[in-house]
């Protein structure tokens, strides 16, 4: 009878490794990240932060954007558009040492200033500035997320000339199979088309358009916040007006890699 017991545990242990699971032995799942998380309370009070960064954060609510991305301890970011490096700070501290961060941005036009994002990183070892352009650059290692903010409109525009459906399979191509990519966007009037002239497009873009170019590229929407939203916004305003600058309506989206998923 001994020897049927151990052998009845041997195969359920057997079991569990082909895939089978069994109680008591599997390991507990990692808690869920929260705007309380050691590793995000640690971003958001992070001394290299700028004063400007953190006047700003009771507009974005950074801990609760970096929650809902559920970056963790060791991942591998790309911060795409990082303009100032607002979330290239707070992602390269949440990631932690053994983390990385890759601000990908636009070359240095050679009538101004360098981009923002290259005084940032000294002070950050773990982040890696890529100048090729929003579209045909390369981390060379899969990333877990990739995160765009308020940029993901501009895409569209004539003047940066991006194929977007081919960038977005690239974006796609760039995460690990279960990976997530995170937009943030300024809100455009439902069904609205998505400006392409840069000198009088409204800067905003319709969510459902959004969601479409996305699940064509392969992913899935895996989730939504609405810790940006704000109805009083007057979504056919041009997001650099005065009044409503800094307070636009902004969604905020979360779409999956399918695990085992090939790029279309």
């Amino acid at each position: 009878m001994r020897a049927l017991i151990i052998g009845l545990a041997a195969a359920a242990v057997l079991g569990a490794c082909a895939g089978g699971a069994v109680p008591g032995i599997m390991l507990a799942e990692a808690p869920a990240v929260t705007p309380q998380s050691p590793h995000i309370v640690a971003a958001l009070a992070d001394d290299r932060r700028p004063q400007a960064d953190r006047e700003r954060d009771a507009l974005r609510h950074p801990g609760d954007v970096l929650a809902f991305t559920g970056v963790r301890e060791g991942w591998r970011v790309a911060d795409v558009g990082p303009g100032g490096g607002y979330y290239t700070r707070l992602f390269s501290v949440a990631v932690g040492e053994t983390g990385r961060v890759f601000a990908v941005d636009r070359p240095n036009a050679p009538d101004r200033p360098p981009r923002a994002i290259l005084a940032v990183a000294p002070s950050y070892p773990n982040v890696t500035v890529l100048q090729q352009g929003y579209a045909g650059w390369s981390a060379d290692e899969p990333l877990d997320a990739i995160f765009i903010s308020q940029i993901y409109h501009d895409f569209h525009l004539r003047q940066l000339n991006i194929d977007v459906p081919a960038l977005n399979q690239e974006v796609f191509a760039a995460l690990r199979p279960g990976g997530v990519l995170v937009i943030i966007d300024h809100a455009a009037p439902d069904g609205a088309p998505v400006g392409v002239d840069g000198a009088t497009a409204s800067h905003r873009i319709d969510r459902a358009q959004v969601v479409r170019e996305l699940t064509a590229a392969g992913f899935v929407l895996d989730g939504e916040s609405d810790v940006l939203r704000n109805p009083a916004d007057d979504r056919s305003l041009r997001v650099f007006e005065s009044d409503i600058r800094g307070h636009t309506d902004q969604f905020v989206l979360r779409f999956r890699r399918p695990a085992g998923g090939g790029a279309r």
